[in-house]
């Protein structure tokens, strides 16, 4: 997902208690740093600030950030000379979505698992009668033109 020009995620939605991968192909990385840190934190007052190395790749530097509990995910870009990126001043800043727990099944909950069975069997089937569909197309019409060879094995 492109959130802003030259930015990142591996995922569709930011989600509390996950992780997420960010690359980074901005200001820095076409300047040829050595070296890029994200500077991020959490919510309007930045709780959790943090700074990690990221990893140069020829995507871009990448790292892998824990989004935690709250509303905003804060964060700016800075190279090994204390150069910034932080979108004139603006930071980047991207809403956090919260997790929803009635997805989740629990090993306790035997019976939240009898419809993923129920899906995936039904899931074989409808793989085989498409299979047997499509042999029948195939081969229906050369039985009945006798253009049938069986390869022969010695």
């Amino acid at each position: 997902m492109e959130l802003t020009k030259n930015i990142f995620f591996n995922t569709d939605k930011l989600i509390e208690n996950t992780t997420v991968k960010i690359s980074y192909t901005g200001k820095l990385f076409q300047e040829n740093a050595e070296k890029v840190f994200i500077h991020y934190g959490f919510g309007l007052q930045w709780d959790d600030l943090n700074e990690i190395e990221m990893e140069k790749t020829e995507l871009g530097f990448q790292a892998e950030v824990v989004l935690t509990s709250f509303d905003t995910f804060n964060f700016c870009f800075k190279d090994g000379n204390n150069v910034w990126d932080n979108n004139e001043n603006k930071n980047y800043v991207f809403p956090i979505e919260k997790s929803i727990v009635s997805l989740v099944a629990t090993s306790n909950e035997e019976s939240s698992l009898l419809p993923s069975k129920r899906l995936r069997r039904s899931y074989i089937w409808n793989k085989k009668i498409r299979l047997a569909v499509y042999k029948i197309i195939t081969y229906l019409p050369k039985i009945i033109s006798g253009n049938y060879k069986r390869k022969v094995t010695e």
